[in-house]
């Protein structure tokens, strides 16, 4: 019952908040010493060191005028100056098959700037949630997050609006995505609408199917 209470008060909560898929086309505009300065999808020149991501594309190394690069779990190289690479995620991959618990509730495990996390889907909520405990676990400093007061039928409640670096369920990955933090206990981390919008979203009895738009 308690589960259920804090569930609901989120989803009420949540319902009232008012406020990058992976790269298809890359190339290499500059070296700088050991950074490079890519142009992802027509954004940029964004300087990039090795080991940083950017708009899905991680730097994995430099040599010369080349640079190694993952996309969407994939490794590909570019030359400076030379074509932009393009490289889109199979079909398959940007399917991503959610169950359904006793409760009905469509439950899936992912990441929260690489930690594990267990979302629950909630189309109720305008934005990804989660609690106090989960935010510290994460290591997030929420209480540096802008704060808001929330209107609720028990009254006005605060939480704290944050940006997630880096969000993956599934083959996945989405970068600063916009979350609140809320006191109240709740088991799972609900999945929003704010990452919803980002899939086609097709349901049965016991699957929920996501796959990425483009």
């Amino acid at each position: 019952m308690r589960m259920r209470r804090a569930l609901a008060l989120a989803a009420l909560l949540l319902a009232a908040w008012l406020g990058q898929a992976q790269a298809q086309s890359v190339a290499l505009t500059g070296v700088l010493g050991q950074r490079a300065l890519l142009v992802v999808d027509g954004a940029g020149p964004r300087s990039v060191a090795i080991g940083e991501s950017w708009r899905g594309v991680k730097l994995l190394a430099l040599q010369g005028e080349q640079a190694e690069l993952e996309i969407g779990g994939r490794r590909t190289s570019v030359r400076l100056g030379g074509s932009p690479v393009a490289m889109g995620v199979p079909a398959a991959d940007r399917r991503i098959v959610l169950q359904a618990d006793g409760r009905g509730h469509f439950m899936g495990q992912g990441r929260i700037n690489g930690q594990l996390v267990q979302f629950m889907v909630d189309t109720g909520a305008s934005t990804v949630a989660l609690d106090t405990a989960e935010a510290e676990r994460l290591k997030l400093d929420f209480r540096k997050g802008r704060q808001a007061n929330m209107g609720t039928a028990n009254g006005a409640i605060q939480v704290w609006v944050v940006r997630l670096a880096s969000l993956r369920i599934g083959e996945t990955e989405l970068r600063d995505i916009e979350a609140a933090v809320v006191p109240q206990p709740m088991p799972y981390v609900l999945l929003g609408n704010n990452v919803l919008a980002r899939f086609q979203m097709s349901r049965g009895p016991q699957q929920m199917v996501l796959e990425q738009r483009y």
